[in-house]
């Protein structure tokens, strides 16, 4: 039996309307990795990190948070449950490539003068993270002291408003 038209004529009759679903997503697609739409970080860690201001520890949760939520943290914060993969691994690529990105968002965020200090060839994210650290934490002792001396020199009288003085007092305590 064939279906006419109202012409008439034999006409094929519609696809079914399964054959119209929307494509499977690629594989591509499901690789996609949250790290790779992040165009600017300095849009997301609004800081430069350097010796003379000191704020390593802003500087670090900034870094945390953004990591946790790109997914790329054990880049900066060894697991012992998620090493590395081989060269060899099939995932090794993906993890180099991820692992690339986190190293420019860090170079990105840190002065000249650091960067010239933790910049090594082939270094990993996690290498030039823990350089950062051993700077920041190395001479925690004598800054801590300097801070203080500084803290307690610190007189409103020297500034503009309490708004001000008080900010001061935050980021030597911070």
């Amino acid at each position: 039996m064939s279906s006419t038209s109202d012409d008439g004529s034999n006409a094929t009759p519609p696809p079914p309307k399964a054959d119209l679903a929307p494509p499977t997503p690629t594989s591509a697609k499901a690789d996609f990795h949250p790290a790779l739409v992040v165009s600017n970080i300095k849009n997301h860690i609004p800081l430069v990190l350097d010796m003379e201001t000191d704020r390593y520890g802003t500087w670090a949760e900034l870094f945390h948070i953004h990591a946790r939520s790109h997914r790329v943290l054990h880049h900066i914060v060894p697991s012992t449950d998620k090493p590395p993969p081989a060269v060899t691994d099939p995932t090794y690529d993906q993890w180099a490539t991820l692992d690339s990105i986190v190293l420019q968002w860090i170079y990105s965020t840190i002065s000249l003068d650091l960067l010239s200090t933790v910049m090594e060839p082939n270094s990993t994210a996690l290498a030039a993270w823990e350089r950062l650290a051993d700077i920041f934490h190395d001479n925690q002792n004598a800054r801590a002291v300097a801070l203080e001396q500084e803290f307690s020199s610190v007189r409103m009288e020297t500034f503009p408003n309490v708004t001000t003085y008080c900010q001061r007092l935050k980021t030597l305590s911070d």
